[in-house]
């Protein structure tokens, strides 16, 4: 058939997806599969085992991730690949990652039932740990893989119980061979539920996204003086209280300064004595500023830090600002974004650009390989949580953009 045809399977898709959130399936409708569990190792088994069916040759590295490759021609090109990950929050939806994995799976299976042969190799990868829920650091897999951190820091990571990485990788069966890093992208694509409501709002069925936002993390501590609420007057207090929430009103205009991608969230107070009748002498909260450039991320920085300064100041209170993490923007792949919007495009889907503002693997592989992601809506903007929900149509849509995206860079043989 002309490949300018092909669709993917869209209730295949779908009924695999709801075969796999019956693993740790909860009552609210949702999944609770923390990665390197016995739940994740079910999981785990079932998408191989499609793979297999798939006739795909399976690879699994130091860290767990799991490469399923359907060959090409050409094998010694390096393969374009397409996942995610399937281990969920405590609270998970059953779209959040999966859909990625089990997309990828689908364009196979479509390949497979149409004898279509690409160049390249087509490989479904789903990585270790991406939520982060059981094990920091966040997104594990993917790191350990573009060497953002070690493999033996990620071993030593430890759970609640006091169980390591490295011996639950062990004991699930999960611990393969092939060093982290060591195996060839020529290109990688990411599929997902958007988690946000931009697309939905909009009205719109496909997200191309051309990048990730950086994000700055800072831990924020006002010191002043615990008294009594009754006798001391207004213009003697030292009220830890009043002055932070003059900071974090400016967190909040200086996300608004820098439209449409600029974000600043005051997330966790935590207010001492945080009693009825006592002025508060110490207030420690957390600051979260993003954007979609390293230079607007940067002039953000320096504006919570100016405020700050001069508040301290005005206030003559002491104020700590410390920068506890930072990732850079990701800007993705043109060569990825252009063929997302191409067959989005060649598949007369609406659509508009969507900046991701959710860390996904595909920021870890961009540092390796081509990159990009395709979001399709999910209701509400809900995610990380079970009554996250999506459309079978839009899922399907969002496969079908991204199997003729992997077409187009893998190459087409015969079809």
């Amino acid at each position: 058939m002309n490949t300018q045809d092909l669709r993917i399977n869209g209730e295949r898709l779908w009924q695999s997806l709801m075969e796999l959130a019956q693993i740790g399936a909860t009552p609210k409708g949702g999944v609770k599969r923390l990665t390197l569990t016995d739940l994740d190792k079910q999981g785990r088994d079932l998408v191989v085992s499609w793979g297999r069916q798939a006739g795909m040759s399976v690879t699994v590295d130091k860290i767990g991730n799991v490469f399923m490759r359907r060959a090409g021609r050409n094998p010694g090109q390096a393969p374009v690949m397409s996942g995610s990950h399937i281990d969920t929050q405590p609270t998970g939806g059953k779209f959040d990652g999966n859909y990625g994995v089990l997309a990828a799976l689908e364009v196979v299976r479509t390949l497979n039932d149409h004898n279509i042969e690409t160049d390249a190799p087509i490989e479904v990868a789903f990585w270790t740990n991406e939520e982060g829920s059981r094990f920091v650091p966040v997104m594990m897999g993917s790191g350990v893989f573009c060497g953002a951190f070690t493999l033996e820091h990620a071993y030593a990571a430890k759970d609640v119980d006091g169980k390591t990485v490295r011996d639950e990788l062990e004991r699930i069966g999960y611990l393969g061979t092939e060093e982290p890093g060591q195996h060839p992208i020529g290109a990688y694509f990411e599929a997902h539920i958007e988690q946000g409501p931009v697309l939905e709002d909009a009205d719109k069925v496909i997200g191309v996204v051309p990048g990730v936002l950086g994000l700055s993390w800072y831990d924020c501590v006002v010191t002043g003086m615990e008294a009594h609420a009754g006798p001391t007057p207004m213009g003697l207090r030292k009220d830890a209280l009043q002055v932070a929430t003059r900071i974090m009103q400016e967190v909040v205009n200086i996300g608004n300064r820098y439209p449409p991608y600029g974000r600043g969230t005051v997330g966790m107070v935590q207010v001492f004595p945080n009693s009825r009748n006592v002025i508060p002498g110490e207030v420690k909260f957390s600051i979260d500023l993003r954007n979609v450039s390293s230079d607007l991320l940067d002039t953000m920085h320096q504006e919570i830090l100016a405020f700050v300064d001069q508040t301290s100041r005005d206030s003559g209170l002491q104020i700590s600002v410390d920068r506890v993490s930072y990732y850079p923007p990701c800007p993705f792949h043109p060569d990825c974004v252009g063929a997302v919007r191409r067959a989005t495009a060649k598949l007369g889907y609406s659509n508009m650009e969507v900046v991701s503002g959710a860390g996904h693997d595909a920021i870890y592989t961009a540092r390796l390989a081509p990159s990009g992601m395709i979001f399709v809506p999910c209701k509400d903007g809900i995610s990380h949580n079970e009554i996250e929900d999506a459309k079978s149509e839009h899922l399907e849509a969002g496969c079908n953009v991204l199997l003729h995206a992997m077409l187009e860079t893998a190459g087409v043989v015969n079809g």
